[in-house]
């Protein structure tokens, strides 16, 4: 059952989601994909099967952009390496802002979910605790904090060869950390577009956790 109201989304470019090539994106022909995100691979998929053309190849590698446009036209890169890329040495497409541009709909990464009998057992452990959805949601708003991120901009812009201003614009304003109904709709129309070209099976009825009952909704 999922968490309500909170996840890992974009209702603008993204910047850490990119396809990269050498070439222009009409003339790729195979597409190396990093793998550690089965939703950007099905949303890479969709984007070239809907709106780019189709017809393409794709190749699982390893996340080395070089190694991968060595030997393709084209290349999924995801996350750190992502951020990293100096995109005017390549032709390049952020995943969200394409389908965005195409949809209309904001674009959701990634969202929490919890097994039923997991929920219930914690629950029936812990009735006293403020419940899950409430603990995942009071995390985000910690980390969102001013002092949070500023820490988190000051350990990680060494780590990724970025400002200190790029690492806090990145989290404030590329990624969104609500799942609210227009994260909603779009989450829906990409598992459809997702199952009918067949780069995820069709997925199960979304339920929902709901918020201080520890009960399941609809």
């Amino acid at each position: 059952m999922v968490l309500p109201g909170i996840a890992i989304a974009s209702r603008q470019p993204v910047r850490s989601i990119l396809l990269v090539s050498r070439v222009p994106i009409e003339n790729v022909r195979t597409v190396a994909l990093d793998t550690s995100s089965m939703t950007s691979v099905a949303l890479a998929k969709i984007l070239f099967e809907k709106w780019l053309g189709g017809g393409r190849e794709f190749i699982p590698m390893a996340p080395n952009v070089e190694h991968m446009l060595a030997a393709h036209d084209a290349a999924l890169v995801i996350g750190d390496p992502a951020l990293q890329i100096d995109r005017s040495r390549y032709f390049t497409l952020d995943l969200a802002e394409e389908w965005i541009r195409y949809t209309g709909k904001p674009f959701v990464f990634a969202f929490w979910a919890v097994r039923q009998d997991a929920l219930f057992e914690n629950t029936r452990a812990a009735q006293s605790s403020p419940d899950l959805a409430t603990i995942f949601r009071q995390s985000r708003d910690h980390g969102l904090q001013p002092a949070s991120l500023a820490q988190i901009a000051r350990e990680w812009a060494p780590r990724l060869h970025l400002t200190q201003q790029d690492v806090r614009s990145y989290l404030t304003e590329n990624i969104y950390y609500q799942l609210d109904q227009p994260c909603l709709e779009g989450l829906q129309l990409f598992y459809r577009y997702a199952a009918e070209i067949g780069a995820l099976p069709p997925p199960p009825e979304l339920r929902f956790v709901a918020a201080a009952a520890g009960m399941a909704m609809v």
